[in-house]
């Protein structure tokens, strides 16, 4: 039987937007007050705080200290409706998204389509590397990655050989940009501050943590000074940084690397990989890419216009993760300004107050960057202002928190980052037999 794809009632203009990152969730609230429907289609129910997933992974905050109901978060936007569903096709000449979720298809009928499904891991080809070293993108990524840190500490307890247990305690994390930095430097937090006091029977000082990049220093965005500051920090809290190396195996039992200086190639052997090296947009981009007459690039991020329409398609947008535009950075900032600034335009255009051929063109705004290395210890970068330590860790707190959605969230996070940064106790640690199996490999995903 043919679907009717889905509009809302009455001949109010309806906006599909499909994802609820920080790219769709500000697109809407640009729209709050526009005389529009909006349907939002997401993977999930809720907006997770990616830049924080890393504590997740490393027992400092729980999931729903970093994780907002969609629907709470528009709960005071009428023209907005939340549907959970992966979008499978997109259909620009005759404006339909479809979706499906647990196998129930839906169709959705759009007057303006706004792309913010976000980006996922690259493997650079190697696919098959997911398996043994998974990513760190959503909740799910976060509670494996935590299941697995763990898991190879408790499996440490019951080592039977010093050769076992070296395997079992040693952490290869594959990126050093932000990612792969704060999350090296939380596993050696947890070694040394959270897991020291005998709560094992071997020494968590044994732990060895690995961070391998092709690139001649850590955190490249960041500048040369700050890449040796973050670099001198991470070896002072135990961790090896390896650079100009590049990854040619992972396996179950071990990860093979290459010098791009020397082609010597050296094989490590652990059971716990993390790969932050790269990104893959949203293949959607590609899909619309090549309806529009354009070409997607290789890492499907679609070449947009000024105004962040596709080719032709004056009523298809692509935001954050999944645009490629003078060369902007896949952050946070750049999803959160593009989303508004369509909102904007859009909403202008249904007030009959610009026509899309005389939009304004994106401009984005750099508010800098920042990343925590250590405990009290963050490097900052704003335009030419670079800052490093104790004040640069104090101003990530700060704007952290302030970009956590809900009063509940900014509170607990808040005096949860005070009372670690003065106590070694995590109590975000528990794992479920579940998630211990999936981490070995034995359970579906």
């Amino acid at each position: 039987m043919t679907q009717t794809p889905y509009r809302p009632a009455g001949n109010r203009h309806h906006v599909v937007i499909v994802g609820a990152g920080f790219g769709g969730i500000n697109a809407a609230r640009a729209l709050a007050d526009a005389n529009v429907d909006i349907t939002i289609i997401n993977r999930t129910n809720h907006f997770i705080f990616a830049p924080l997933l890393y504590q997740v992974a490393t027992g400092l905050l729980s999931v729903g200290e970093i994780a907002s109901s969609v629907r709470q978060i528009l709960a005071n936007q009428d023209n907005v409706r939340v549907v959970r569903g992966n979008v499978d096709e997109i259909d620009t000449a005759n404006q339909i998204v479809t979706s499906s979720d647990d196998g129930v298809a839906s169709q959705f009928a759009y007057d303006s389509l706004i792309l913010a499904a976000g980006a996922g891991q690259s493997y650079f080809g190697n696919d098959h590397f997911a398996e043994f070293a998974p990513g760190l993108k959503t909740a799910d990524d976060a509670l494996e990655v935590r299941a697995r840190i763990l898991d190879a500490f408790e499996k440490a307890e019951l080592a039977t050989s010093a050769e076992e247990r070296e395997r079992l305690l040693t952490f290869v994390l594959v990126g050093a940009g932000p990612t792969g930095v704060e999350l090296a430097g939380q596993i050696a937090e947890l070694a040394h501050r959270a897991f020291s006091g005998g709560q094992y029977s071997f020494s968590p000082d044994q732990t060895r943590i690995l961070l391998i990049d092709g690139m001649p220093q850590v955190l490249p965005p960041f500048g040369k000074r700050l890449g040796r500051k973050a670099q001198r920090e991470l070896e002072k809290a135990g961790v090896t940084v390896i650079l100009n190396a590049i990854v040619t195996n992972v396996d179950a039992e071990s990860v093979t690397y290459k010098s791009t200086k020397t082609n010597e190639e050296t094989t490590v052997f652990t059971t716990t990989k993390i790969w932050s090296a790269g990104v893959q947009a949203s293949p959607l981009g590609k899909m619309v890419a090549e309806q529009a007459g354009v070409e997607a690039e290789r890492n499907g991020k679609v070449p947009v216009n000024a105004d962040l329409t596709v080719g032709e398609l004056s009523n298809v947008f692509i935001v954050g993760d999944m645009m490629s535009r003078d060369r902007l950075p896949g952050v946070a900032q750049v999803a959160i300004q593009s989303g508004e600034y369509v909102g904007k335009v859009l909403k202008a255009q249904i007030a009959d107050e610009v026509a899309p051929e005389q939009r304004e063109p994106f401009s984005y705004f750099d508010k800098g960057s920042m990343a925590i290395v250590t405990r009290f210890n963050a490097v900052v970068k704003m335009g030419k202002v670079e800052i490093a330590g104790f004040l640069g860790w104090m101003m990530w707190l700060y704007v952290h928190v302030s970009f956590l959605t809900g009063l509940r969230n900014r509170t607990v996070t808040a005096l949860t980052w005070v009372y670690n940064a003065l106590s070694s106790k995590r109590y975000n640690l528990p794992t479920t037999s579940g998630q211990r199996h999936i981490s070995s490999g034995t359970s579906e995903n």
